[in-house]
């Protein structure tokens, strides 16, 4: 399996992204030097396609299938692609406050430690659909890393898609989330223009 190993917080300065986004709080001492060249049409369309792969934390082979099926759909092609994204498990998990970052969260996936609809779950790219319950197994519940993890994620804001119960660690998935519940610093339609040519 491919595994994206580039340090974080030279990536989000690279590619201009707070690292808040990825749920890191730390800052970088050093400055992103300003370019001097101005971007082309085509690099500020890579850019965003970039930023997309690198918050959601997925890699080419499986962001272009994402793109395939969210053409297949109904609506707005590049809405439809963030949604997509956004119902991954491992992206649930994360805006729930069960995770740290999306990568804690992916990890907590593949280690059999989360159930949805009561089955458990090892694929981090499983898509929810409206109605799911994600829960966290009793055993993870009791383990020292989840009281870690609720301190930490206790002021985390959950995005109107999504319903948290807290204290039994289960999340709902309410509704599929819209352009409006999804706050990344991404252009869509760049993406989109991109895949067109």
């Amino acid at each position: 399996m491919a595994v994206s190993r580039q340090p974080v917080l030279k990536r989000c300065r690279s590619l201009g992204i707070e690292p808040a986004y990825l749920g890191i709080y730390k800052k970088s001492k050093k400055q992103l030097q300003r370019q001097t060249r101005k971007l082309s049409e085509y690099g500020t369309q890579l850019r965003e396609k970039q930023k997309a792969k690198f918050i959601y934390g997925v890699l080419e082979k499986q962001f272009r299938n994402y793109f395939a099926k969210a053409s297949k759909m109904r609506g707005v092609v590049g809405e439809n692609l963030l949604a997509l994204l956004e119902t991954r498990v491992d992206n649930a998990l994360f805006r729930l406050g069960f995770a740290r970052t999306r990568r804690e969260a992916r990890q907590i996936v593949s280690h059999k430690s989360v159930l949805v609809n009561g089955k458990r779950i090892s694929i981090p790219s499983y898509n929810l659909k409206p109605g799911d319950v994600v829960t966290i197994t009793e055993k993870a519940r009791q383990s020292q890393r989840f009281k870690d993890i609720t301190a930490a994620t206790g002021s985390v804001i959950v995005p109107a898609w999504l319903s948290a119960d807290k204290e039994r660690l289960q999340g709902t998935v309410v509704s599929v989330p819209t352009r409006e519940m999804i706050e990344i610093p991404v252009h869509e339609t760049l993406i989109v223009e991109l895949y067109s040519k």
